[in-house]
């Protein structure tokens, strides 16, 4: 068994999982969807990032591009949430929730297909 494919496959899966924790809940309900949650979902997204660099083959290009989405999305849903809790003052008002929340959506159909992908390029292995 190789340590770095497991420790690899462990962060796309846990990423996913976690931004699909954060997702769940009434759309628009802020006692629904954690601020801690959505952190740690951005630094197990951004590890997954790390992890996919140096891949030089097409599928490791496709893989690394979901990754830059999950986290683009990731970032701009907690700069979101920053801005209208600190800046504006507005709070989370359900439009403001269902911004984050569609936002962690992207993200999480993003982690989905990396999945998708690893799981195919893993069947695709010959020994």
């Amino acid at each position: 068994m190789n340590l770095e494919k497991v420790v690899f496959g462990f962060f796309i899966v846990f990423a996913l999982t976690l931004n699909f924790g954060f997702f769940v809940g009434e759309f628009d309900n802020p006692d629904h969807h954690n601020v801690y949650e959505l952190f740690a979902v951005i630094i197990v997204n951004l590890i997954a990032t790390v992890l996919k660099f140096g891949d030089r083959t097409q599928m490791g290009a496709v893989l690394l591009a979901t990754s830059l989405v999950a986290d683009l999305q990731l970032i701009a849903a907690a700069m979101v949430w920053g801005v209208a809790v600190n800046v504006t003052q507005v709070g989370l008002v359900p439009h403001v929730m269902g911004s984050i929340v569609s936002l962690a959506g992207g993200a999480m159909l993003a982690n989905v297909t990396s999945v998708v992908l690893l799981i195919i390029e893993t069947v695709n292995l010959r020994r």
